[in-house]
């Protein structure tokens, strides 16, 4: 059964078969804005055994773990069930059936008047160990993007391409750069990450890591010819990587089959296994500068991962030059002058407190 939110100017659906946020749609300058992909087969067209969540592919969901698991791709959360239980007008929350690493998982998605954005957050509560996670929003780019981010360290493909024999990719892997611009490419020269498509037919998945002094971690998709652009935000001292994958028809075989296509996934986390060389080094880069890898839970206590998504109108078609938040007021500007201030829960993301993830045992601000 789908489950409606609505606030004004906002509306989504939840699925919780796979925790999927599906169907956003936000009213913005008189633009009616749904950025969400979503594959183009039917249920029986994907194989028995390949991962449960290919049957519905679409939207958001979450990856936990990121990549591969002995619950399918990206783990029980992305393939399994969520129970909805009673929550308030503009918010949907829901229980996973079954445990990651020993830990519930409960979902919250929610939406407020005149706000752009859903802004979602996922709740660990106990198990043991660490886990690569990462919210897996995928974005409608049939037409092209221009693509943006907060600064980043640099960028780095898997430790192999996605595909070889029965498909393509476009970049090197594993290849660091910190040029987002001239990323390597498979069969020499360059690929500019800026711009959508990297290739005409091709498979590829490369991520970025942020600079720890980054105040807000952000990601923006111009979408010229819609006319808008679709924004994510994160606290990047908890979620430190922006991954991307790029799915524009590099895969022959079924349900694939040539024909899922405008496709960029827009996935930010901490994963570090999804990095093909700095996983292999000792210490990784990312823990000595003080970057969670893996997103590391808490037996006597809850670990949060929040992020916010949303879009606004962006006629000017401008590539975006910076993301600035402001108190309850987010400016985003063009590289030739556009200019949008958007509202915003600014203190939501948690951005002035401490980095530890756990919030130990004091008393959480969720109510089953």
């Amino acid at each position: 059964m789908t489950h409606r939110i609505s606030a004004r100017g906002i509306s989504l659906d939840f699925i919780p078969r796979g925790g999927v946020l599906d169907a956003l749609s936000v009213t913005d300058a008189g633009q009616v804005i749904a950025p969400l992909h979503r594959a183009p087969w039917a249920e029986e067209e994907v194989a028995p055994d390949a991962p449960p969540h290919q049957r519905w592919l679409a939207g958001d969901f979450l990856a936990a773990p990121m990549g591969a698991s002995e619950r399918g791709l990206h783990g029980l959360p992305a393939n399994g069930d969520w129970q909805v239980v009673p929550s308030a007008p503009g918010l949907v929350r829901a229980v996973l059936s079954g445990e990651v690493l020993g830990a519930t998982v409960v979902k919250e998605l929610s939406v407020a008047d005149g706000h752009p954005f859903v802004y979602q957050r996922h709740l660990f509560i106990g198990g043991q160990g660490a886990l690569p996670v990462a919210n897996h929003a995928m974005v409608a780019v049939p037409n092209g993007a221009k693509l943006s981010f907060s600064r980043k360290r640099w960028w780095e493909t898997l430790a192999e391409p996605l595909e070889t024999t029965r498909g393509r990719s476009r970049l090197a892997y594993p290849r660091r750069a910190e040029d987002a611009a001239e990323f390597p490419a498979a069969e020499g020269g360059s690929v500019n990450l800026h711009r959508y498509p990297w290739g005409a037919a091709h498979e590829d998945f490369v991520a970025g890591i942020e600079d720890p002094a980054s105040p807000l971690g952000w990601t923006a998709v111009v979408r010229p010819q819609e006319g808008d652009l679709y924004l994510s935000l994160r606290n990047p001292a908890l979620l430190p990587m922006t991954m991307l994958w790029h799915s524009n028809g590099g895969r022959d075989y079924p349900p694939w089959a040539g024909r899922h296509r405008g496709c960029l996934g827009v996935e930010e986390g901490a994963a570090l296994p999804m990095l093909g060389l700095s996983s292999r080094e000792t210490p990784d880069p990312l823990t000595a500068a003080g970057q969670p890898g893996l997103v590391r839970l808490d037996p006597e206590g809850t670990v949060e991962v929040r992020h916010i998504i949303g879009c606004i109108a962006w006629p000017e078609g401008q590539s975006v030059a910076g993301v600035m938040l402001d108190g309850d007021t987010l400016t985003v500007t063009g590289d030739w002058g556009a200019e949008r201030k958007v509202p915003v829960r600014g203190s939501w993301l948690g951005l002035a407190r401490a980095r530890p993830q756990s919030a130990g045992k004091a008393a959480p601000d969720w109510d089953l």
